[in-house]
């Protein structure tokens, strides 16, 4: 394998080599931490070609061994076939000994030395052979006593022979300390002391493995997570060679986590429970906390204790050093050399675990309880001294906790701070734990509320189940008004309005005057969001009357900007100020349904541009504070706008995209929102299939009792007229009328559902049913949108006279123009240029039928008009003359022909152009001749032939004839 930064470290075994092969004996000490990659230069070194002369003694001490004498000279001769001669063997008081203990680490050093005369014996006769002798031992510092007296007694006899001697040891300080470190050290060696990559040596290596260099940041990002280590190194790109070139970021996974656990349980076991307490404190605000506060009542570290630390680690607090050692229970002094050495091999940087992984698998690596218990014991010292909440909470939830007394309030109050900084699940983590643990019932109520108020930022669903249990509570009034607000919200969300209003109702007249503000407002949003009937009068009674009790302060004013813009005349001015309001607006968990609303009023007063503006920057607000359900919703009222507005492929795929945010049992009643938007948009586009797949969906019951429910009804009717089905569009139609008569008749002039009647009447053939709903739209008091009188002035000029019916249609184009509807401009243009193709105006027809389909291509939908009357007259001409043809019919012969086409008598053709039936017969006659059409019935195929324009199919089926 090939070695990366590791050259001078390999000349010196080489030149090391070459002295001994000279007969000049040598012994040379690799020093270097776990991972540093000794055993890898050890053997790169033994495997080079010229060694291939020397005769090659390698072994491996190892702790277990360490009291079986001469376990480590047996490994080194049997490693090359050499027979162990009879006399090496141990004294049996050597034997008895073994291992060393303390008293003996001290007679190892002062004692003479006493060398087994078999093992000298057979080394010698070794190292005096043909061949050099080279003797190879990893891990030294671990070898047992009598061999390490062995090889001590063969360095002694080695100057004049041809013998080198390689031993590996650790850098750290239990190594160090070691009896084999010391007596190996005290002979004259050579030392080559094993550092971590370079920077640039581990752009090498990556490049080596991936095959090709990879940029800077990927480099300095792998060092930085393993400060160099080549273990640490190999196995995080062992982990992230799955991305190949792809790779450009470090991705730690299995290999990296074992390497990590490697080097931790080398170490001793002090070493490991301050790695742990690090582990568990995981992140830098921790161990502030605890040396900011413990450092208040330490005294003075005394000099040497605030020395800076070895190179390589980040200075350490003593009062913080004091805190660590306490949990690990491990002197001051040796924690500071445990956080020394875990910096020394890449695990730490100063006092914090260089990787996450790295501190997930120091923590998986404890057994549940210990890792608890730890947890616990920091969670004590933090709130002991002073640390913040958010801080104490994560590590009471870490060993799944609660201490009396303190415990609860803690939790609590860390569960704001996390709400506050958009954390719903530690948030909901830090609620479930004290309610786990809580017996008082109204403090279990409280604690139910505030988790269903973190929970429905993300999942409603899931938020309904800790309320569902308090109506009962929030009827009684056992809530704390916010509480109860929340769930009547729910109650709202899932369709129980009356219920909800009942509970309002009921509930204001004992609150003070702040608290029924908030009442009110909640009633507000039931009758203009939901679109529910308004209270009877024996309700007004109690006080509550949103249009007295509107709150300005509480949220800036926008409730009553709201209620200014849909309770009256829609001014610019109002339509201003609520877009202003919602400027400095923050999302909370009461008003997202009051921020909707102000939305979709300010586009249904001719702002949709306006509204779609301030839609998107709550939507990135909403973004950026993940808030699931704010984005659905938000999501649905843009697409909405955008249905509006007439991009009806930017509304299909927002309310797509707002619909598959949630699952359908956190969506509630609101489902029809997002659900008619997709429907309405996709049937405008011809897209029946997608908009059928959505019909197809099942809605809760309660939808239906709200205006979510009329518009889905709405959005079926229209997709049951495009797709023939007239009768199911009436029943559908016949529908919104009851309950619009029945909910809140104020959101009548936004919904224009007599159109609807006015249009499908109109299609199954009763023009005078279609001119009463139309005319009954028209009639509606002042203040209803551009959208719905455009609408309703459309379908009372389907129903009248050519030249009525033109001056109508440019009424309608101008105020669709006003509120910025392209699908329904493109329609009005359409049937425009039909009123002038009836009236012989056929020059203005072709006009008008290009801006119709240039409406409609912006919209993404099929051009409402015939080719035929986008095509150049002269073009028209030249292709008849092309193909021998006849000429072109006159425009006069074009309007009979067309009608008689379409199936009209002659007596209904004369009806509708205003000539005599004389009239109609001549132009007959002349367009069968030059047809040459033998009946009534090739007129048609005959027309397609020869190209004649006609009226088209589309628009002749959707208006009848005047009455």
């Amino acid at each position: 394998m090939r070695l990366f930064d590791r050259s001078n470290d390999l000349h010196i075994l080489n030149e090391a080599f070459t002295e001994s092969a000279s007969g000049n004996g040598q012994l040379v000490i690799i020093v270097g931490g776990p991972g540093a990659g000794k055993t890898q230069l050890l053997h790169e070194f033994l495997d080079t070609p010229d060694r291939l002369g020397a005769r090659i003694l390698q072994g491996t001490a190892c702790p277990t061994e360490q009291n079986q004498p001469m376990s480590l000279l047996r490994k080194l001769l049997g490693s090359d076939g050499v027979e162990t001669a009879p006399s090496v063997t141990v004294a049996p008081t050597e034997a008895r000994r073994g291992a060393f203990t303390p008293s003996e680490e001290h007679r190892a050093r002062t004692a003479p030395e006493e060398p087994e005369p078999g093992a000298a014996e057979t080394l010698l006769r070794l190292a005096d052979g043909e061949r050099p002798l080279v003797i190879a031992v990893d891990d030294a510092h671990l070898m047992d006593r009598a061999s390490l007296r062995a090889v001590v007694h063969l360095l002694h006899r080695s100057r004049f022979r041809r013998i080198l001697v390689v031993c590996t040891t650790s850098g750290q300080p239990d190594a160090a300390r070691s009896a084999a470190y010391t007596e190996l050290i005290r002979q004259p060696h050579r030392r080559a002391r094993l550092g971590p990559l370079s920077e640039r040596a581990v752009g090498e290596l990556i490049a080596a493995q991936t095959g090709s260099p990879r940029p800077t940041g990927v480099v300095r990002a792998f060092h930085r997570a393993t400060a160099g280590n080549p273990l640490l190194v190999h196995a995080l790109l062992d982990d992230s060679a799955r991305f190949g070139r792809e790779m450009d970021r470090p991705v730690a996974g299995t290999s990296y986590r074992q390497a990590v656990l490697s080097l931790v349980h080398r170490g001793e076991p002090r070493h490991v429970r301050v790695i742990r307490t690090l582990a568990a404190l995981s992140a830098p605000l921790s161990v502030t906390a605890l040396s900011a506060a413990a450092s208040v009542a330490a005294p003075p570290a005394p000099a040497s204790a605030a020395s800076a630390p070895a190179s390589g680690t980040a200075p350490f607090a003593p009062a913080s050093l004091a805190v660590v050692a306490e949990l690990a229970d491990t002197p001051p002094a040796g924690a500071e050399e445990a956080v020394e050495a875990l910096n020394s091999v890449g695990l730490l940087d100063g006092h914090v675990l260089r990787h996450p992984t790295a501190a997930t698998a120091v923590l998986d690596d404890m057994a549940p309880a210990d890792r608890a218990e730890l947890h616990g014991r920091i969670a004590g010292l933090l709130y002991r001294c002073g640390a913040p909440a958010r801080e104490v909470a994560r590590h009471l939830r870490a060993a799944d906790r609660v201490p009396s007394p303190w415990g609860a309030s803690v939790l609590r109050a860390a569960a704001d701070q996390a709400l506050a900084a958009d954390d719903v699940e530690s948030c909901g983590g830090y609620l479930r734990l004290v309610l786990r643990d809580c017996s008082d019932e109204r403090e279990r109520n409280a604690l139910s509320a505030a988790l269903a108020r973190a929970e429905w930022r993300t999942n409603p669903a899931a938020a309904g189940t800790h309320l569902e249990p308090l109506r009962r509570a929030a009827l009684e009034g056992a809530l704390s008004t916010r509480d109860t607000a929340g769930v009547l919200r729910h109650m709202l969300w899932q369709g129980d309005t009356e219920l909800a209003a009942e509970a309002v109702a009921t509930l204001v007249s004992g609150h003070s005057p702040e608290d029924a503000q908030i009442l009110a407002e909640v009633e507000f949003v039931r009758q203009w969001f939901y679109g529910v009937a308004l209270p009877t009068r024996g309700t007004w009674a109690t006080g509550l009357d949103p249009r007295r009790h509107v709150p300005t302060c509480r949220n800036g004013g926008l409730t009553a900007q709201v209620a200014m813009l849909v309770g009256g005349v829609a001014t610019d001015d109002c339509a201003a100020a609520v877009a202003q309001a919602l400027q400095g607006h923050q999302l909370d968990h009461l008003n997202l349904e009051l921020v909707a609303m102000a939305l979709l009023a300010i586009a249904h007063a001719d702002r949709p541009a306006l509204a779609a503006d301030a839609c998107g920057t709550l939507l990135e607000c909403a973004a950026e504070r993940r808030a699931t359900t704010w984005q659905a919703l938000l999501g649905s009222v843009r697409a909405e706008i955008a249905l509006l507005r007439g991009d009806m492929t930017t509304a299909a795929q927002g309310a797509r995209r707002a619909l598959d945010s949630l699952h359908e049992q956190s969506w509630g009643v609101l489902a029809g929102l997002p659900l008619s938007t997709a429907i309405f948009a996709h049937t405008a586009m011809g897209a029946y299939d997608d908009a059928e797949e959505l019909l197809a969906r099942d809605v809760p019951e309660p939808m239906f009792r709200t205006v979510f429910g009329i518009q889905y009804l709405r959005a079926r009717g229209h997709h049951y007229l495009a797709t023939d089905r007239p009768f199911a569009a009436l029943n559908d139609f016949e529908t919104c009328s009851r309950l619009m008569r029945q909910g809140n008749s104020s959101l009548q002039k936004g919904i224009p559902w007599r159109s609807d009647l006015a249009l499908v009447n109109l299609r199954i053939g009763r023009p005078g049913t279609a001119r009463k709903w139309a005319e009954e739209q028209l009639r509606l008091p002042g203040g209803h949108s551009s959208r719905a009188r455009a609408m309703g002035l459309r379908m009372l000029a389907a129903t009248s006279k050519p030249h009525r019916r033109a001056t109508l249609l440019r009424e309608t184009i101008d105020l669709l123009k006003t509120c910025g509807d392209q699908h329904t401009l493109a329609q009005a243009y359409a049937d425009l240029s039909a009123a002038h193709y009836e009236l012989g105006e056929y020059a203005r027809a072709r006009l008008v039928a290009r801006q119709a389909a240039r409406e409609a291509k912006a919209c993404s939908v099929e051009s409402p008009v015939d080719a035929h009357l986008l095509e150049d007259p002269a073009t028209q001409s030249e292709a008849s003359g092309a193909k021998g043809g006849p000429a072109l019919l006159s425009d006069a012969e074009c309007r009979v022909a067309g009608l008689a086409a379409l199936g009209y008598t002659n007596r209904e053709i004369s009806g509708r152009l205003h000539v005599t039936i004389s009239t109609v017969e001549q132009h007959l006659t002349r367009v069968y001749r030059k047809l040459n059409v033998a009946s009534r019935s090739e007129l048609p195929s005959k027309m397609l032939e020869h190209r004649i324009p006609k009226l088209s199919d589309r628009w002749a089926t959707t208006h009848s004839p005047a009455g």
